[in-house]
């Protein structure tokens, strides 16, 4: 019959080689997908801000207009 000592020696070294085989595992990144992401938002600010000036343009001309008139 096993002591209870050697059981528990047995579960923490288990635990403690758990912990070492999570820390090797590496995190990364892929710089394309953030690259990426940051093209897409760029068109986005790109389309509101022609946008914004469309129809600034488009109130410009439109009260030039009925001031002519």
């Amino acid at each position: 019959m096993k002591k209870f000592s050697q059981d528990t020696k047995l579960f923490k070294s288990k635990l403690a080689e758990e912990k070492n085989s999570q820390n090797l595992k590496i995190k990364t990144t892929n710089v394309n997908i953030l690259l990426n992401r940051v093209k897409l938002d760029e068109r986005k600010d790109v389309k509101k801000k022609l946008i914004f000036l469309g129809l600034l343009l488009s109130l410009i001309s439109l009260v030039g207009f009925f001031a002519i008139l």
